[in-house]
């Protein structure tokens, strides 16, 4: 019993830092940008799509180029479409991210049509490895590490370089930061392309573990929905927790309780509110008061 709690809470691990790389998206977009984006899972699925026909078509050392895509496809959705919510009615930021969202799924559905595509990890990572009583594939190892440099790199990206101190300065107060002389546009189209790049990175890592179909972009947004709320809004170490904690949760109710699966990280989120509105880590900003 000690073994298969062990071992379902590293999947858990694993399925957490791959939320939380959604969420982190997820969540700076909102910090400086003010706008809720629904469209954030189409994204992820987007990223899966891509990684699975470059891999297919050229080899998997080609599908490390799908976030980098769907980066880059986020950018464009930000100055065509996004710029022009800037200062308006917030319910038209949700009606169109919602609309564009059903767009993906539908244009997805088109090309690929409804049925899974299967989408194998590459060869070189076949195989299992055991470490006492934990026993887990290589590909789910490789992505467990992955994640987590991920995330330092973020981090550090964030702390460290002028980029993402205006990234953090600008989730507090983006008008001061165009005040500074800085060309706000394009940090604005910068930041909405590294959160789909981090939740295109997602998907390449997900894809041979999920079930690569359209409508997995609900299976990722809302867990997001959850780490963030769970978290506080913009704090990266309660995005990192609550994305565990989600993560190991929904695990363990699936091998010990499948019946509750669906809404565990929801009857968590719930908890955690009650005694923490704010949520773990959460701060008052005065800009979305």
């Amino acid at each position: 019993m000690l073994d298969m709690i062990i071992s379902q809470a590293v999947n858990g691990l694993i399925l957490g830092f791959l939320y939380v790389l959604i969420a982190i998206g997820l969540s700076i977009i909102f910090g400086m940008l003010g706008i809720v984006n629904f469209a954030h899972g189409s994204f992820f699925a987007i990223g899966a799509y891509l990684a699975l026909v470059l891999a297919r078509d050229f080899g998997w050392p080609a599908a490390l180029l799908s976030p980098l895509i769907v980066g880059a496809i986020g950018m464009v959705v930000e100055m065509t479409l996004i710029r022009q919510l800037y200062g308006k009615e917030p319910l038209l930021g949700l009606i169109l991210t919602f609309a564009l969202a059903l767009l993906a799924e539908a244009i997805l559905r088109l090309i690929f049509g409804g049925a899974p595509v299967p989408f194998s990890p590459p060869a070189i990572l076949s195989g299992f490895v055991e470490y006492g009583p934990i026993l887990i594939t290589k590909y789910r190892m490789t992505v467990l590490i992955v994640t987590v440099l991920a995330l330092i790199s973020f981090w550090a990206f964030l702390r460290f370089t002028p980029f993402g101190r205006i990234i953090r300065a600008g989730s507090r107060d983006a008008e001061m930061v165009g005040l500074l002389g800085i060309n706000l546009p394009i940090v604005l189209s910068g930041v909405f392309g590294i959160g789909c790049l981090l939740a295109g990175l997602a998907g390449m890592l997900a894809g041979p573990l999920w079930t690569v179909i359209p409508s997995m972009a609900s299976g990722a947004i809302m867990p997001a929905f959850v780490i963030v709320t769970i978290g506080g809004l913009g704090s990266y170490s309660g995005a990192i927790i609550a994305g565990l904690l989600v993560g190991i949760t929904t695990a363990m109710t699936i091998q010990f309780a499948p019946v509750w699966s669906g809404a565990a990280m929801y009857v968590l989120m719930a908890a955690i509110l009650l005694i923490r509105p704010r949520g773990l880590f959460g701060e008052r900003w005065e800009r979305f008061e």
